[in-house]
């Protein structure tokens, strides 16, 4: 008798994974904090998606321009970047190092209410397999505007070393939206489909370490 509850918990607790084996996924990794976080330059602001872990957060001029090593999902962002029709906003990303999961990174625009429950704002992801992702937040809820993580051939990959840069483009235009990369638009459409009036700012999933040079707001 004791065997064949022996057998049955087996069962049990084999079931789960072998339905994520088979569907080809692996777990989830938890967040890793790096050292010498808390602190941020100058009038920036950030926001954890994982409630008061904003110390986990390591982000600090450097070079020419930013650094940011994580830790949980994060938004960064200044107060004064903040605008109200068309405007074009652009930076040059550096993932340093691939990570075991592909992470997202890039802009996120029309920022409202960021430091409250009530936050507001569309963003724009990359990650390392070459897929971009376009989402809106409300609060604690989340819609994607594209259906799905989607790849396009003008988003780079690692090279030989495991780094991966590419240039992110959104240009808020009075007829039209547009998210480009490396210069080439992977989507557009009518700007009435979002609210742009707002703070704009970068996004960093977890566990990436990402260098932004060039990140610039400019009004049209």
């Amino acid at each position: 008798m004791r065997f064949v509850r022996s057998v049955a918990l087996f069962l049990l607790l084999a079931a789960p994974l072998a339905a994520q084996a088979k569907k080809g996924t692996k777990p989830a990794d938890p967040d890793k904090p790096g050292t010498g976080g808390g602190n941020l330059p100058a009038g920036w602001s950030a926001r954890t998606d994982t409630k008061d872990k904003e110390p986990d957060v390591k982000f600090v001029v450097m070079d020419k321009g930013y650094h940011v090593t994580l830790g949980p999902a994060t938004i960064l962002w200044r107060a004064t970047d903040k605008v109200d029709g068309p405007f074009r906003v652009v930076a040059l990303f550096t993932q340093t190092k691939p990570t075991e999961h592909a992470e997202g990174y890039g802009f996120f625009i029309g920022g409202q209410a960021l430091g409250g429950e009530g936050e507001k704002y569309t963003y724009f992801l990359i990650r390392q397999d070459g897929k971009f992702l376009i989402k809106k937040r409300d609060g604690a809820s989340t819609s994607n505007i594209t259906s799905a993580w989607t790849a396009h051939p003008a988003i780079l990959q690692p090279n030989a070393a495991g780094q991966t840069t590419n240039r992110l483009e959104v240009t808020v235009g009075k007829d039209r939206l547009a998210f480009a990369v490396n210069g080439k638009e992977v989507y557009t459409a009518d700007p009435r489909l979002i609210d742009a009036k707002g703070i704009v700012g970068l996004r960093v999933n977890h566990n990436l370490d990402v260098h932004i040079d060039e990140f610039g707001v400019r009004k049209q």
